[in-house]
Formats: C-alpha cells, structure tokens, sequence
C-alpha cells in the first residue's frame, strides 16, 4: 500500500483531482488524505465518496493545536498552507500507525508512470528527498532551496519522525513567502537534511520530478509513447505555474523558466495534463458538482500595459500559450 497525503483549496480543485486521478492509474493501490483548505473542497471530496481518498477538514485539523492556531492570525493565506505541510504529514503519522511510509504531495503534481522506482531508491532509508536539479541557467533560484517539497517521503521510525518534528517547529517559527539568508517558506529548512539527520536519500531517477526549472538540463524522447528523461522513464512532472487564462486558453508559464515548448513538450506532457484537467471538469460535472465560480484553478490575467504586450509576445514565441480544443491541444 502507498500512503500519500496533500493539501488545497478551491483553486487547486481541479489539478487535485487530476493528481488523485493520475494516482488511480499509475499508484494502485494506495491512500491519500487531502487537507481541505476551505469547505468547498471538503463538500466536494464527501460527496464524492472516493473509495482511497480521506478528506480532512481545517477546523477538524486545526482543533487542539494551539501552536497552529497562535501563527494563523499572523501569516498571509500562503505562508498559513506552507506552515501546515510537516504538521500535515506528522498529524497523519501519529494517527494511523499502521503507516509505514507517507510521502507527502503537492497538488499540481501529475504522474506518468509507477513510482515504484522512487520507493525502491528509499530502500532502508528514513528519508527521501528530490533536488530541484535547476538548469545552469536558472543556478540563481538555488535562493528558494536546494530541494523541492514537491514530493518528500518519511518513515514512521524514529528519524523520520525526529526529522518531521524539527521542520514542524521551524515552520512555526517563521514561513514567510520570500527568500532570506537560509530560509524561504517550508521549502530551505531541507537545503542540510543529508547532514543533519540520518539515513536522508536524495533521489538520482531523473523521472521524478520533472519540472520547468529542470527541463532544459535533459534529452526527451518518445518510447512506445512514453516520455523518456534521459533514457529513463517519466514518473511525475510538477506542474508548476500551469494557470488558465481563458475558457480555452492555457498559460504553461515555460517562458519564465527560458524553455521553449518543444514538440513533446508541448504534445507529451503539458497536452496530457491539459487533457486530464480538462476530463476531470467533465467527470465533476457528470457528478452532479458544479465548478463554475470559485471552484476552479486559478485564473491568471494578462496585463495591456507595455509590459504586458512584451509578456506575451514573449510567450507566443516561447510557445507558452497552450489551445484546448476537445481532445485536441495546440
């Protein structure tokens, strides 16, 4: 059995149900409790009775810790969710002991294949972590973590724990969403995790995690339809910044990461998951769940300004824009 966990509110319905989807394929068997970020999510999720995924309301999370509820006040909508990822992972934990590994999930994660591979590098270890592998090109963004809290797997043994424990006390201290010397948001505390506790993986598959900031360090191909990181299989990409624009028009945001969308880019992977997103609004709506208004992802806006006119001519070159047109995207 795996064992995951995420978080998200209304605007990130949408890509959650397309991960949990994505999970049905390609993780059987497993479960995942979602942390419902506002009660529209939690609504949806009971309604839909989803045999492997157990919603967790906010106020049912927040009720009796008072550390959680001391920061709150505090913190901007953001900073709050990046607080919440240990205490999500290490609440789990000491609630269902029957865990062995949880690995903890960011919504706009979408996966291509098995991540058997991922838990056979964990082998015996307490703890995996992935890098963030930038680009020679985008070295400058190392200011936001080494690592990326994309994916993180922790044993239920005494590291995983201890580790879990540690990042949930610095995550209350502070989890400000910009960079300073040594910490940026949830994410910086793990840049010296192999050093500071025992038996950490650092994941080599190039497969796993996959994302716009890594994406110009390696040769795609197509093998009997399966994109190939360097010859090895795609297990997940991250999503990240993947925002819709209008009803029909997709923003892949790949200009801001100096990628042009190549064709298996494009087609393979940004195409897949713009398919998917798109039958998880079918599959909500022939559910009977109404995702028009604040049940959606997010929308982003396009300035007219003279900055905005180069923004976007800057992504029509790119290839940033993605079309969906039924099962077709262009």
């Amino acid at each position: 059995m795996n064992y995951f966990c995420t978080y998200f509110d209304s605007n990130y319905l949408i890509k959650g149900l397309t991960l949990y989807r994505s999970l049905v394929k390609n993780a059987h068997p497993f479960r995942l409790w979602v942390l419902c970020l506002d009660t529209s999510v939690y609504e949806v999720l009971k309604k839909l009775k989803l045999p492997e995924v157990v919603p967790i309301s906010l106020g049912e999370f927040e009720a009796g810790d008072q550390d959680l509820q001391r920061v709150k006040p505090t913190r901007s909508r953001v900073e709050y969710y990046f607080t919440l990822t240990p205490s999500l992972v290490l609440g789990i934990l000491k609630k269902y002991p029957e865990i062995d590994v949880i690995t903890y999930l960011d919504a706009d994660l979408f996966f291509f294949s098995d991540p058997l591979p991922i838990f056979q590098e964990l082998g015996e270890n307490s703890i995996v972590i992935i890098e963030h592998r930038f680009a020679p090109s985008l070295r400058r963004m190392e200011v936001f973590g080494i690592y990326n809290v994309g994916w993180i797997s922790f044993r239920a043994d005494p590291v995983g724990k201890e580790c879990l424990e540690w990042w949930r006390n610095k995550c209350l201290d502070w989890c400000g969403d910009q960079a300073e010397p040594g910490r940026f948001a949830d994410q910086k505390y793990l840049d010296d995790w192999p050093q500071r506790f025992a038996r950490v993986s650092v994941l080599q598959h190039k497969g796993a995690n996959l994302a716009p900031w890594n994406l110009g360090n390696y040769c795609l191909r197509l093998n009997h339809g399966q994109v190939e990181v360097d010859s090895q299989p795609l297990i997940f990409f991250h999503f990240h910044r993947f925002n819709r624009v209008g009803n029909w028009l997709y923003d892949s945001n790949l200009d801001k990461f100096e990628v042009s969308s190549r064709s298996i880019i494009r087609r393979n992977i940004y195409g897949v998951y713009l398919r998917n997103l798109r039958e998880t609004e079918r599959w909500l709506s022939v559910s009977g769940i109404n995702i028009s208004g604040e049940i959606n992802f997010i929308r982003e806006s396009i300035s007219l300004e003279p900055k905005g006119w180069r923004d976007l001519i800057k992504k029509i070159i790119k290839g940033s824009f993605l079309i969906s047109l039924g099962k077709w995207t262009i």
